[in-house]
């Protein structure tokens, strides 16, 4: 499948980073389903989008929509079963890792594309050091002594503002602090210095001082490094600052890709516009919250049509007959709506 959005080669990115500009990593037509005694789930069900050297995409949705399976899948680490790829590529500089050998893929992962997983302290070993971990990489991709990983790590360490790096570089994951572990987690994925990261909800289950840092974090790691980062998230707030452009999952499926500006302007698909809405304003105190009516739909049995039919407010018997297609609306930007461009139109 075609990108629709954007030209085949993006502009070149700042200069001064040594690092290649352009396209670094495309998902196409990328379908996967999860075969379970209960029945098949169709998780994934032909998403496309792609992130460039620099560039910031946002992949948002409830959970269950299909954003983490995606990027495990990008990383070769989806289980396998109940999870199977059944169709499209996931290409790194234009090659198909889908395709790649296990230890083709393992070469990739670390340095070519990292990833920054949702609980920390489930990611992190619990019997080893921070400090420790981080190292290993070093040692074990880049073959330096001891003294010279210990010495890279704790660099590390301090580029993420651990305090003390030094001092820390000894202690295990249970004596740091939730925004501390997610600190370590981001320098042990940065250590090998990737072109792509992809951060898996990576302010979860932190208080929204601590979000604000880590993201903040991010953005000036990823401003120095010139990497381009995919961040997963369910929360349009976190995203407002960070993020070039938003691609919206649901039911395995992109629904909506745009600027994030546009989109947070004029979002053109009904799923987008009830999510905006649901973020509380100030301006409305006391007010009743605003919702998405109804629950995601249950993946081994989509409804036909557009999958976000039942739940709604502007569904008419096209949807749910037809599944509209993801169609350009706009200059660099596509919706999954048969009603975009009056929605659009609208708002």
């Amino acid at each position: 499948m075609s990108d629709i959005l954007v030209s085949e080669q993006s502009a070149p990115g700042p200069g001064g980073s040594g690092r290649p500009s352009g396209r670094l990593l495309e998902v196409d037509d990328l379908r996967v389903e999860f075969r379970t005694r209960d029945g098949v789930a169709k998780v994934i069900n032909g998403v496309t989008y792609h992130v460039d050297a620099g560039e910031t995409l946002a992949v948002l949705g409830e959970s269950g929509s299909g954003k983490s399976v995606t990027a495990q899948t990008i990383m070769g680490i989806l289980d396998t079963p109940p999870g199977f790829v059944t169709g499209g590529q996931v290409r790194f500089h234009g090659k198909d890792m889908l395709r790649m050998s296990d230890e083709e893929r393992r070469r990739i992962r670390g340095e070519g594309i990292a990833m920054i997983f949702q609980d920390a302290l489930s990611a992190l070993n619990p019997v080893f050091t921070v400090g420790f971990q981080i190292a290993e990489q070093f040692r074990v991709r880049r073959g330096m002594g001891r003294a010279e990983a210990k010495k890279r790590a704790i660099d590390m360490l301090d580029q993420v503002k651990i305090p003390n790096a030094k001092g820390r570089f000894n202690n295990y994951p249970h004596q740091f602090s939730g925004g501390m572990r997610q600190r370590a987690m981001i320098a042990m994925s940065l250590a090998l210095d990737p072109e792509v990261l992809i951060a898996d909800e990576p302010t979860t289950a932190l208080d929204v001082t601590v979000q604000a840092q880590i993201m903040d974090l991010l953005a000036e790691l990823q401003r120095e490094r010139q990497m381009g980062m995919i961040l997963i998230t369910h929360d349009l707030g976190v995203v407002a600052d960070v993020a070039d452009r938003i691609a919206v999952m649901y039911a395995g499926r992109i629904v909506e890709e745009a600027d994030v500006y546009e989109l947070y302007a004029k979002p053109a698909h009904p799923y987008t516009l009830g999510l905006i809405d649901s973020i509380p304003r100030l301006d409305e105190k006391g007010q009743q919250l605003r919702t998405i009516k109804g629950l995601p739909p249950n993946l081994m049995n989509i409804p036909p049509g557009c999958p976000f039919n039942p739940r709604c407010p502007m569904a008419q018997p096209v949807c749910r007959e037809k599944v509209p297609p993801l169609l350009q609306v706009g200059p660099a930007r596509a919706s999954a709506c048969h009603f975009a461009e009056e929605l659009v139109n609208r708002v």
